[in-house]
């Protein structure tokens, strides 16, 4: 399984979690075995908005491969895209570093982002 986090730093699960998906200058990409062990951090560059716009952001991250993604705000748009793609995504907004969101992920504390916890603009 290969989890995606927005990300302030290139630090991995050291990294600060970014506020928002789309606007998020890293990615941190966790990759998990069958038994959900970690096996792999990397630190990858997210696509600049303001350059790609939203629909390159989100082909970014889909050309990642990425089974899930963890982010604290996502617009309706990629929330749309990537769950029509396959790609689940979750939110939470309580946890600041990106090891701890993947911890409690892992623990089945992190819940699927629906419509309503979408951003609006």
């Amino acid at each position: 399984m290969r989890v995606v986090v927005p990300c302030e730093t290139s630090e991995g699960l050291t990294s600060m979690r970014s506020g928002h998906f789309g606007h998020a200058p890293w990615l941190c990409v966790a990759d998990f075995d069958d038994e959900m062990n970690l096996v792999k951090v990397e630190s990858v560059r997210n696509a600049d908005h303001d350059v790609a716009g939203c629909g390159g952001v989100i082909q970014h991250v889909m050309g990642l491969d990425a089974d899930a993604i963890i982010a604290a705000g996502m617009g309706m748009p990629p929330l749309m895209r990537f769950t029509q793609a396959g790609v689940a995504v979750y939110v939470d907004r309580t946890v600041p570093g990106v090891g701890d969101v993947i911890a409690k992920f892992l623990a089945g504390d992190v819940a699927r982002m629906t419509l309503d916890d979408a951003c609006r603009h």
